[in-house]
């Protein structure tokens, strides 16, 4: 996703994964092509200006937008890709990179949800994902907490993201950081839609417990109409009619 992750996530492309939407929402599949899958990308400040009219013309249908990191960080091009976004048709969401060794998961959450993670039901408005992974800085791949510590903070993001806006938020992640970092935790997966990052032609082993993925990132070099470079390509585990269901929690 960001930029600032780009050397780890290259270490990890083989294992990378994400996505999962309640279990109640959707059938398990095994890939896009055992199912109907819906387009979208993920973008932060590093795709520059972008011309979201030409992206929706290309037939994408959602977008995750980098609007936090930590709790002092705004990507900086998030308010107009957000409205812009929502302006062509796109269904958006907001997402915020992870810092667990700086501040507790519900500082982060609050700043997340003040900051362009709110949702309303307007049906373009997903819920707000975390993007959690291999730290890209100083203080150990899994940011020097024991696997407790992690599901702790981890718990700690959700319920206050959750008391902040009614809804359960997405979770970016993939299979290898998750199983080593939260010890296999499978708590989450009953409510919170898995977003599974995995390069590669097939999702592959999802996290422990996750039943199906709702999100899948399945390239980091795609292309895509009105944006300048490579952009992170995903596919949504269903139709646009879901993928809406979703956005107003219905």
């Amino acid at each position: 996703m960001a930029r600032t992750r780009l050397s780890v996530r290259r270490l990890l492309a083989a294992g990378l994964a994400a996505a999962a939407t309640a279990a109640a929402a959707l059938v398990a599949t095994a890939g896009p092509a055992a199912a109907a899958t819906t387009p979208g990308i993920d973008v932060s400040r590093y795709q520059g200006s972008i011309n979201w009219t030409s992206v929706r013309n290309s037939g994408i249908q959602f977008a995750f937008i980098k609007a936090t990191e930590g709790t002092s960080y705004k990507d900086p091009n998030f308010n107009a890709n957000y409205v812009n976004a929502y302006n062509a048709g796109v269904i958006r969401g907001a997402y915020h990179f992870a810092r667990p060794n700086i501040s507790a998961g519900s500082t982060q959450a609050n700043y997340l949800a003040s900051n362009g993670g709110a949702w309303s039901a307007d049906s373009r408005t997903l819920p707000a994902a975390l993007d959690i992974e291999g730290n890209p800085y100083s203080g150990g791949y899994c940011y020097g907490l024991s696997t407790t510590g992690m599901r702790n903070w981890i718990q700690d993001f959700l319920n206050t993201y959750r008391s902040r806006t009614g809804r359960y938020a997405v979770i970016y992640t993939t299979t290898s950081w998750w199983n080593q970092c939260t010890g296999s935790w499978t708590g989450p997966w009953a409510n919170h839609p898995l977003w599974l990052a995995r390069w590669a032609s097939s999702p592959g082993t999802l996290p422990a417990g996750a039943p199906f993925w709702s999100f899948w990132q399945y390239t980091d070099s795609g292309t895509v109409s009105g944006i300048s470079g490579n952009v992170d390509r995903n596919y949504w585990n269903g139709d646009r009619s879901r993928l809406i269901a979703l956005a107003n929690n219905t």
